[in-house]
C-alpha cells in the first residue's frame, strides 16, 4: 500500500489513520471477514520522486521538475524532509510489517532511510542506472579499511585515466574478490553443443570441473563504452548489482551480529565515501555525447575527438609560456 499524502503532514496522517479505522455497513460486507483496510494489506511503499518533485516545488514555486524516466535529474534528495514526512505516515501504523522504498539515489540515501526510518527493502534502480552511464560501483558496508581520504562511490569509466587500466572493477578490499560475471567470469565445464557439433562430431572431452577466468579489466569497458558496444552497460550491470547486493548483505550482518554498533558504522561509511556526486555528473555528461552520436561513427571520430582535446592543451600551454606571441 502506498502512503499517500505528499508533503502535507497532516492529509499523511489522515490517510494512515483511515487504514486503522474500523469499517461498518457495507464497507465493511466489502472486506469481509476483516475488520479494518490494514488487516488485508502485507506492506507499505514509498515513491520518493513524487516527494521530490512536490517539495522542489513548493521551495521554488515552479512546476513539478523532471521525470522518473529522466536520466539526468537535477532535483535535490530532500532527505532529511522526507524522514520526517514518512515517520509522520508510520506513527501509529503497526512496526512488523515491511516498507518498500522506490527511487533512492545513492548508497547513502539507503542508509540515512534504515538508520531514521526504518525502510525494509529498496529498489535497484539508481544502480542499474550507474550502469547505463558508465559508472562501474565501488564501495563496502561496513568500511573495512578507512585511509582519511574521502574516495568516490565509483569509477567514471569513460575517463580518459582508464583508458590503460588493466584492473578490476572494484578496488574495495573483499576476500573473496567481487563474485560478478564480470570480475569473476567462469569457464563451465561443457559447452552447448548446436545440430551435429557434438563431442563425437568435434571430439572435444568436457572439462573436469568449471574454471575463472582473469577478470574484464576497466580498460576494456572505457573501449567498450567510446566504441558504443552495448556489452560494456551489460557487464556493467552484472557488477553493479552484485556490488548492491553485497551492500545490503554487508547491513543485514552488521543488524543481525552487532545492531548497537549499526549507527557508528554508518557513520564510517559517510566519512568514507563521497556521495554519487561528481562521478555521476561527470559519466551522465559523457554518456549524454555517446548517446547523441550513436550509430553516427566509430572509434575513427572518437581518437580524433580525443587528438583535438589534446591539440587545444598543447596550444594553450604554449600561449601562457609566451611562444606564441
Amino acid at each position: 500500500m502506498h502512503l499517500s499524502g505528499l508533503t502535507n503532514p497532516s492529509a499523511r496522517r489522515a490517510f494512515s489513520a483511515s487504514l486503522l479505522e474500523p469499517l461498518y455497513g457495507p464497507e465493511l460486507d466489502a472486506i469481509a471477514p476483516l475488520q479494518t483496510l490494514d488487516e488485508g494489506i502485507s506492506g507499505y511503499s514509498v515513491d520518493l520522486v513524487p516527494l521530490r518533485q512536490s517539495l522542489e516545488a513548493l521551495e521554488n514555486k515552479t512546476p513539478h521538475p523532471g521525470s522518473e524516466t529522466d536520466l539526468n535529474p537535477v532535483l535535490p534528495t530532500h532527505t532529511q524532509q522526507i524522514v520526517d514526512l514518512v515517520k509522520v505516515s508510520l506513527e501509529k501504523l503497526p512496526e512488523s510489517k515491511p516498507i518498500l522504498m522506490n527511487s533512492t539515489e545513492s548508497p547513502h540515501e539507503i542508509l540515512t532511510y534504515i538508520r531514521d526510518v526504518g525502510i525494509d527493502l529498496f529498489d535497484a534502480h539508481w544502480a542499474q542506472r550507474a550502469a547505463d552511464v558508465g559508472v562501474a560501483l565501488d564501495f563496502e558496508f561496513p568500511v573495512s579499511a578507512s585511509t582519511g581520504k574521502k574516495k568516490d562511490i565509483g569509477h567514471n569509466l569513460y575517463d580518459s585515466r582508464y583508458t590503460l587500466d588493466f584492473g578490476p572493477f572494484s578496488a574495495s578490499e573483499r576476500d573473496p574478490k567481487c563474485p560478478c560475471l564480470a570480475c569473476s567470469p567462469i569457464s563451465p565445464a561443457s559447452r552447448l553443443y548446436h545440430g551435429v557439433d557434438t563431442t563425437d562430431f568435434s571430439g572435444e572431452t568436457a572439462l573436469e570441473k568449471a574454471s575463472v577466468q582473469p577478470h574484464f579489466t576497466r580498460a576494456y569497458i572505457h573501449h567498450l563504452l567510446h566504441t558504443h558496444e552495448m556489452s560494456a552497460h551489460t557487464l556493467l550491470a552484472m557488477h553493479n548489482l552484485t556490488v548492491l547486493d553485497l551492500f545490503f548483505g554487508g547491513i543485514r550482518d552488521v543488524i543481525s551480529s552487532t545492531p548497537d554498533k549499526f549507527n557508528d558504522e554508518v557513520t564510517r561509511f559517510m566519512d568514507t565515501y563521497n556521495d554519487v556526486g561528481d562521478v555521476f555528473d561527470a559519466a551522465k555528461e559523457s554518456w549524454k555525447q555517446v548517446e547523441m552520436a550513436r550509430g553516427k561513427g566509430r572509434l575513427a571520430r572518437e581518437k580524433e575527438k580525443q587528438e583535438e582535446a589534446t591539440l587545444g592543451t598543447t596550444v594553450d600551454v604554449q600561449v601562457e609560456g609566451g611562444a606564441l606571441e
